[in-house]
C-alpha cells in the first residue's frame, strides 16, 4: 500500500532528514520526444468543482496538488496542473523500473533455479556438495497457486508492522524448496557425503536499496508471526510463525485482554535474527494479528532450509544443518556438474502483478539488480544505465525523472506528472498493454485499490499504481508529515480506449495512520471523477 509508510523510530529519523528536500520544476520539451499535441476545447485547468472542493479541504492547506490527463491516442491534454513539476512519487516510481524489468525480461520470462550435484556419485551416494544456484526468484514457489499464478493479499504480509489488517497467503513459503528437494531424491541420490551450498553470486545485494534484494529470497526474507486471542482475558495469546526453519526460535508473552483494546504487541529479535520474543497485548474480540520480523542472513537460512526438506524427502546429508552457508566450496563453474533438481517461477508478468498490486517494495527494488545481471555486471546500481537506455526508447524525458531506487522510497526520487503518464501511454503501443494495465490495482476491486470507491460509478474502470510516504513524526505538532499521496494508470473512457493520468499531493499531514487512509481515498475520489468525467457518466 505505501513505498515508505513505517513506525519504525529508526526509519522516520531517516525520512524527517531527507524528506525535507524542495520540489525542482522542470519543463518538458514536446517536440523532442515527437507528440503531436492537440489543444482541448476545454481549459485543462480548469477542474472540476468536486475536484477543487477535496484539493481545499483543511487537511492540505500548506500541501501542493499535481494533476495530469491525456488522451494517448489523440495526445489532448484533458486535465493539466503542475504537470512539469517535480513530485515525490512514492511506489508510483515502480511504473518506470518494473517496466524497464518487463522490458528486458519479457512478460513471459520464468526464472529457473537449479541444484548442482558437485562432486562424485556412487550409486545413490553424492561424496561431494549439493550448490543450489539462486537466480533472484521472487517467491520460490511461496506464492504460486494450483494455477501458476501469484497469489497476494489486500495487505501484504510485508506491510505488517506498519499497517493494520495484514495477512498471509495461504501458500507454503517453503514450497519451492521441499520440491527441490523431492527433486534431488527423484534423482536417485539419498545421501550427500558433503555439504549444501547456496550460490549467491548473481548479484552482491545492495544497503543503500531499502529493502534489500538478494539473489535467493524465501517468504520475501521475512518470518511470519500471527497471534491470536487466548480463550479469555487474562489467558495467554497463541502464536503460530512460519517458515519453521532451524535454528529460528519464537517465543511469546503476549495476553489477552478485554474486548475492544488496540492491540499492542513488540516484536524483539536477537542481533543475528534467530531468536525472536514477542510481548504485549492482544483484544479478546480481536482478528489475528501478523507482525515480521527479518530473516538477517538469508544464504544461511536457504541452505538450512533446504537440508531440512532434504531429509523430508529421505536425503540424507553429512554436513550440520546449522550454520553459515559454505560459500568457499562453491566451484568456479558447473560444467561436469549435472542438474540434479530445478525450481521453475511463473512468468514475470505475475511477479509484476504483484509487485504492482501490493506495492511490493523488495520485488520492485529486485527488478534494478536484475537489469545490472542482464549487462553481464553483479553491481546493482549497474541496473539504471539499462533502466535508463529503455526509458529513452520509450521517449520519457529522463531530465523530468529522478531515481535512486526502483520503488520511490529514496529521497532523491522525483517526477513529473507528465513523465510518468508518458510510460503509460509507451505501454498503450506494445502487445503487452491489457497485460500490464490488467497488473494494476484496480479501483474498488483489488490491490492497494480493493478498498476505495466500492461503489462508484468508476468502479473497475481505473486502473493505477499508488504511493505513499510518510516521512515521519511531526513532533512539533503531534501528527505524521506525509511526504507524497500518489496514484497514475489508465481511465477506461469507453469499451477499449484508456486515457492516462497522474495525480498526486506532497506535503500533507495527518493525525495518524488512519489519517493517511483517508488521504488515499482523497486521491482515489479525484481519479474516479475523471473517470466519470471522461466517459461522459457523470
Amino acid at each position: 500500500m505505501s513505498s515508505a509508510v513505517t513506525g519504525n523510530r529508526r526509519r522516520n529519523r531517516r525520512h524527517r532528514r531527507v524528506f525535507t528536500l524542495l520540489g525542482l520544476v522542470l519543463v518538458a520539451t514536446v517536440a523532442a520526444f515527437g507528440m503531436d499535441w492537440v489543444m482541448p476545447s476545454k481549459d485543462p485547468d480548469e477542474l472540476d468543482p468536486r475536484i477543487s472542493s477535496i484539493m481545499g479541504k483543511s487537511d492540505y492547506p500548506h500541501a501542493q496538488w499535481g494533476l495530469f490527463e491525456q488522451n494517448p491516442e489523440t495526445g489532448k491534454v484533458v486535465q493539466s496542473r503542475y504537470a512539469d513539476q517535480f513530485f515525490i512519487p512514492g511506489s508510483v516510481a515502480e511504473l518506470f523500473g518494473v517496466s524497464g524489468a518487463w522490458h528486458t525480461l519479457g512478460s513471459d520470462h520464468r526464472f529457473v533455479t537449479p541444484v548442482h550435484a558437485v562432486g562424485e556419485r556412487r550409486g545413490a551416494t553424492l561424496t561431494g556438495n549439493l550448490s543450489l544456484v539462486a537466480q533472484g526468484d521472487l517467491t520460490l514457489g511461496g506464492r504460486t497457486r494450483a494455477d501458476g499464478t501469484v497469489a497476494f493479499t489486500t495487505i501484504d504480509h510485508t506491510y505488517a508492522d506498519d499497517i493494520p489488517g495484514a495477512s498471509l497467503t495461504p501458500q507454503n513459503p517453503l514450497a519451492g524448496i521441499d520440491q527441490l528437494a523431492r527433486q534431488v531424491r527423484a534423482s536417485g541420490i539419498t545421501k550427500v557425503d558433503g555439504d549444501v551450498v547456496v550460490d549467491a553470486r548473481l548479484f552482491r545485494p545492495d544497503p543503500e536499496f531499502v529493502p534489500t534484494p538478494t539473489p535467493l529470497i524465501i517468504n520475501d526474507n521475512l518470518i511470519d508471526l500471527l497471534t491470536t486471542p487466548g480463550d479469555a482475558p487474562g489467558a495467554p495469546a497463541k502464536l503460530d510463525w512460519r517458515p519453521k526453519v532451524a535454528p529460528y526460535r519464537v517465543t511469546s508473552s503476549v495476553r489477552t485482554v478485554e474486548a475492544g483494546k488496540p492491540a499492542d504487541i513488540t516484536v524483539a529479535p536477537s542481533a543475528d535474527g534467530t531468536r525472536i520474543q514477542l510481548s504485549g497485548t492482544i483484544a479478546a474480540d480481536s482478528a489475528p494479528v501478523l507482525r515480521v520480523s527479518d530473516i538477517r542472513d538469508p544464504n544461511a537460512f536457504g541452505r538450512t532450509a533446504l537440508i531440512e526438506a532434504l531429509k523430508r524427502a529421505g536425503v540424507e546429508v553429512t554436513a550440520a544443518a546449522v550454520g553459515a552457508n559454505p560459500a568457499g566450496k562453491l566451484p568456479d563453474s558447473y560444467r561436469g556438474a549435472p542438474e540434479v533438481a530445478r525450481f521453475t517461477s511463473p512468468p514475470f508478468e505475475q511477479y509484476a502483478r504483484l509487485i504492482f498490486k501490493v506495492s511490493h517494495n523488495l520485488g520492485a527494488n529486485l527488478g534494478i539488480c536484475l537489469m545490472a545481471v542482464s549487462t553481464g555486471s553483479h553491481q546493482c546500481p549497474d541496473g539504471f544505465p539499462a533502466l535508463a537506455k529503455f526509458l529513452d526508447e520509450a521517449k520519457v524525458d529522463r531530465k523530468a525523472v529522478q531515481l535512486a531506487d526502483r520503488r520511490g522510497g529514496n529521497p532523491a526520487d522525483r517526477t513529473t506528472p507528465r513523465a510518468v503518464t508518458r510510460i503509460l501511454t509507451y505501454w498503450q503501443g506494445t502487445p503487452d498493454a491489457d497485460r500490464f494495465r490488467e497488473a494494476l490495482p484496480t479501483l474498488g476491486v483489488d490491490g492497494t485499490l480493493a478498498g476505495k470507491c466500492r461503489d462508484c460509478p468508476a468502479r473497475g474502470k481505473v486502473s493505477a499504481k499508488t504511493g505513499t510516504v510518510v516521512v515521519g513524526g511531526d513532533l512539533l505538532n503531534g501528527r505524521l508529515a506525509v511526504g507524497a499521496e500518489t496514484t497514475a494508470g489508465y481511465l477506461e473512457t469507453s469499451q477499449g480506449h484508456y486515457d492516462v493520468f497522474f495525480i498526486g499531493v506532497n506535503g500533507a499531514s495527518t493525525p495518524d495512520i488512519n489519517g493517511v487512509l483517508t488521504i488515499g481515498n482523497d486521491v482515489a475520489d479525484i481519479a474516479a471523477i475523471l473517470q466519470e468525467n471522461a466517459s461522459g457518466s457523470s
